[in-house]
Formats: C-alpha cells, sequence, structure tokens
C-alpha cells in the first residue's frame, strides 16, 4: 500500500483543468477539507470564479514550457496531468503537447518534490489488437494500436512514464484508463470522445429525430464512464487510496452504437457486430488515411476492460450507468 496521505493542508496542481476531466475532478477538490490548495495550468483563457471554485488558482500556460510547469508545480504535493490534444493540430504539435508535454509535466512533478503523479491515460493504450480478450485486466499489455495516433501516443506514454518513474521511486505513479467519457461537459467537444464523435452527436440529435423509418446501426459493443465518475476516481489516486499503478475505469454496463442512436429516439436495424468490426479493421489498414479516419481502427475489435482493480483496491465505484451517462450526454 502506499504511505498514508496527510489528513489536510494537500496542494494539488492540474494540467488541463478546463475540460471533461477537470469539471469532473476540481468540484471534488473543491469539497475536501484535505485539499488545501489547487493550481491549474492550461493554455486558455478561464475564470475559476464563474464556476464557483474558490480554491482553484489559475495560470495561463503550455506543458511544452517546462519552465511553467515547474513553477506552476513549486509546492505540490500531487500532480494530475489531464492535458492532451485529441484532435487538431499537425503531428509535430501533436506529439510535442502529448509526449514530449507529459514528460515535461513528469520532471517537474519529481522536481518539485511531489509524492505522486497521476496521469489520465485511455483504454486505447492497449490497442486494438485482435488477441485482446474482452474483459482485460490491467495485467494484460498495453501495446500501440497500429494506425490510430491517439492510441499509440497513450500506449507509448504509459512505457515512458513507467520508466521515469524507475528513477523518481519516491514519486508514485497512477495511470487510469477510462473509456469513452461522457457527460454534460462532453458535447462541448472538449474531451475523450473519439475523433468528431461530440459535433456528430449534436447534428444527430437536432435532426436525425425526423427520419420516420428504422435506421440501420451497427451494434457494435462500447462501454462508457460519465465524467463525475472519472472525477472521483481522480480524486481517489489524488488522495493515495490504493496503490500506485494502473487502473482500469468504467461503467457496470456495456452499450452498442445502437443504443446511442436509440437513445436521440429513433429506431434502429442493427447491424451484425463481426462484419462491421471486420471492415473498419480492412479500412484502418488503407494507406496514407487521414488522421481523423484512423478513428475507424477503434471500432475494429472490442475494448472492453475488467474494472474489478479499481473497485477493490481503490475504493472506486461508479455511480453512472453507461445509459444513463449516454443520456446525460445528449440531454
Amino acid at each position: 500500500m502506499t504511505e498514508a496521505t496527510p489528513e489536510r493542508d494537500l496542494t494539488v496542481a492540474v494540467t488541463g483543468p478546463t475540460g471533461t476531466f477537470g469539471f469532473g475532478l476540481i468540484p471534488l477538490l473543491e469539497r475536501d477539507d484535505r485539499v488545501k490548495e489547487v493550481v491549474g495550468i492550461a493554455r486558455r483563457p478561464f475564470d475559476p470564479v464563474e464556476h464557483g471554485w474558490s480554491k482553484l488558482e489559475y495560470r495561463r500556460g503550455d506543458v511544452r514550457d517546462p519552465d511553467a510547469l515547474r513553477q506552476a508545480f513549486a509546492a505540490a504535493d500531487v500532480v494530475v496531468h489531464l492535458a492532451f490534444l485529441i484532435v487538431g493540430g499537425n503531428k509535430e504539435t501533436t506529439r510535442a503537447i502529448n509526449i514530449e508535454g507529459t514528460l515535461n509535466a513528469f520532471r517537474a512533478a519529481a522536481e518539485a518534490g511531489a509524492r505522486r503523479f497521476v496521469y489520465a491515460s485511455s483504454v486505447a493504450a492497449y490497442g486494438f489488437h485482435r488477441d485482446n480478450p474482452v474483459g482485460m485486466t490491467e495485467e494484460w499489455e498495453t501495446r500501440p494500436a497500429d494506425r490510430l495516433f491517439y492510441a499509440q501516443e497513450k500506449a507509448e506514454l504509459e512505457e515512458l512514464l513507467r520508466q521515469e518513474a524507475t528513477h523518481h521511486p519516491q514519486l508514485e505513479l497512477y495511470l487510469l484508463r477510462p473509456p469513452i467519457v461522457a457527460g454534460p461537459d462532453a458535447v462541448g467537444g472538449k474531451v475523450e470522445l473519439p475523433g468528431h464523435l461530440a459535433p456528430l452527436l449534436r447534428a444527430l440529435r437536432s435532426g436525425i429525430g425526423m427520419l420516420p423509418l428504422p435506421v440501420p446501426v451497427p451494434a457494435v459493443t462500447l462501454q462508457l464512464v460519465h465524467q463525475d465518475d472519472v472525477g472521483e476516481a481522480l480524486h481517489l489516486c489524488v488522495l493515495g487510496a490504493g496503490p500506485p499503478g494502473a487502473y482500469n475505469i468504467a461503467a457496470d454496463d456495456v452499450i452498442t452504437f445502437a443504443d446511442v442512436v436509440e437513445e436521440l429516439g429513433v429506431s434502429t436495424i442493427p447491424l451484425p457486430e463481426r462484419p462491421v468490426r471486420e471492415v473498419a479493421r480492412l479500412i484502418a489498414q488503407v494507406p496514407l488515411l487521414p488522421s481523423v479516419a484512423q478513428w475507424v481502427e477503434a471500432v475494429s475489435h472490442p475494448a472492453i476492460m475488467d474494472t474489478s482493480r479499481a473497485r477493490e483496491e481503490l475504493g472506486w465505484k461508479p455511480l453512472w450507468t453507461a445509459r444513463e451517462a449516454l443520456a446525460d450526454t445528449l440531454r
């Protein structure tokens, strides 16, 4: 188990607190008497007062700037790294933010003498390989996806962070692996929805309900998790509630793409899962596939996780089902 966490006076630094993960975590830190101060750093203008956040000291800064991170983390007991570019930007910019920016954050946390580093990874770190079991545990190997850059970077980063951690044994490393994250802030296009799913859902919500006939939709299975449940898992990692390491988190139930469309009020004709996944795998192998189209690889194999460890060792339990999280996203 981890070293006992002090009851009070924790200073928590958070990169990317203005996204969906941040909106799940920061309110919990605000209400927790054990947390004295929260220092947030991100690139865009943001006023914590507008959201009723009194503990958060917000600073504009870039994870590509080690000096900005060192200043933000100077008094931090715990660093939570949420900043990550999902779409947008060229390959060099994306890598500079995602890979180098994450390593900058870990090294700055180690230099500051922080006790814990909490990184928001993803189910995508496992890749979408044919031999991945349905119900992956944390013992299953994380491997870069064949084509999807986002998944490749998530797998690479986990390995790089584990290597860094061997040089800084005093800094406990927590890796949180959620699936698609849903909630009221997700359809703002701010976070962990794959590709352009958020604007697609907005378009569907505004127009698909007028369709008079059932719509053919792939019955492809997927997991969701609500942003509040992600926030609670991050919160437990901040407090060192369980031993360091990787934790899968997801809602208890598994849904399909057909369920997503039906939540919009449309009747569906489910298409068989296996042929759809085989077609997706073929498309993913097309040479020079645009980065946005690479997300089709995520459909090529089920990415379903077992969440027992988070429940048993971290003390985490989702409060939202996948269907409830979906409904809250589209509401």
